[in-house]
């Protein structure tokens, strides 16, 4: 017991070490990362804009406005989430630390973990800002919001995110020259299919069918329910149990995607490579 008890300290220190150095590059590009997030408003209000010109009475402009809101916010969560794993690898070439990083005694779930609860905690940080800047320009209000069930769905759907974004995250690997372009290729595929501005029911039916599979669209709809309209958790279960089982495949999947796209790297000579 001693000894697992030591691994699993091990382990949890090394975890944090990754997550602490994420932490020090924020820090370093700070400046760099206040502009991506006045971009990130930018963007955010261009799309949300668009409830004031539908020319709808002021009670469901409000509400199409929350509901591109929360549209506009979870992506933006996502997308960081996505951008941080996707960038497993390309920060260590950037840094000129690839080396070092896939040689230290540190085993790979646990880099990767610690990459996804970094991307999780920083996208959290940054996604609660977003909706206060952007809820506060355009004068909303939440009365009957239940925002733990919105906040308990974000963090199952968190897992699901985190398993996917370790799936993109083999892109640098096997084609250093455009794998990280590649990632927001697949951001972009989960866009159309899971609703975050329009209801799932428009898209044909084989979209719909996608849409089964990814977070996103569960994450949405439930949060959604609760901020719009008060829905607890009991409420939102027909969203959370999918999130749950979501959650329970993606993580080993993504871990063992990655081992298998790190092996390829390897042996074909593309860890270090940068083009």
């Amino acid at each position: 017991m001693t000894a697992i008890a030591a691994r699993a300290r091990h382990e949890l220190i090394g975890l944090l070490g990754v997550v602490e150095r994420n932490w020090y590059l924020v820090k370093r590009y700070a400046m760099w990362e206040l502009a991506f997030f006045v971009w990130t408003i930018a963007n955010t209000l261009s799309i949300v804009f668009i409830s004031k010109a539908a020319g709808l009475p002021p009670a469901q402009e409000e509400r199409l406005t929350t509901v591109l809101l929360i549209g506009a916010v979870i992506w933006a969560y996502l997308g960081i989430i996505f951008e941080i794993l996707t960038e497993t690898v390309a920060w260590e070439r950037w840094e000129g630390t690839i080396e070092y990083t896939f040689m230290a005694p540190l085993a790979r779930p646990v880099h990767l973990l610690g990459m996804g609860t970094f991307g999780v905690l920083y996208g959290l940080l940054r996604t609660a800002l977003l909706f206060a800047v952007v809820a506060l320009f355009f004068g909303l209000a939440f009365p009957d919001a239940d925002f733990l069930a919105a906040l308990v769905l974000l963090a199952v759907a968190s897992v699901s995110f985190v398993g996917v974004g370790m799936v993109t995250a083999i892109l640098p690997l096997v084609s250093p020259e455009k794998g990280a372009q590649l990632g927001f290729i697949a951001q972009g595929l989960l866009l159309v299919v899971s609703g975050v501005y329009y209801p799932v029911a428009v898209m044909p039916g084989w979209m719909q069918a996608i849409a089964t599979v990814s977070p996103a669209t569960y994450a949405l709809h439930g949060i959604r329910a609760s901020v719009l309209d008060g829905a607890g958790l009991g409420a939102v279960w027909g969203d959370l149990w999918p999130l749950l089982v979501l959650g329970v495949v993606a993580i080993p999947l993504g871990l063992a995607v990655f081992a298998a796209g790190e092996r390829y790297a390897k042996r074909h000579g593309k860890l270090k490579r940068s083009g």
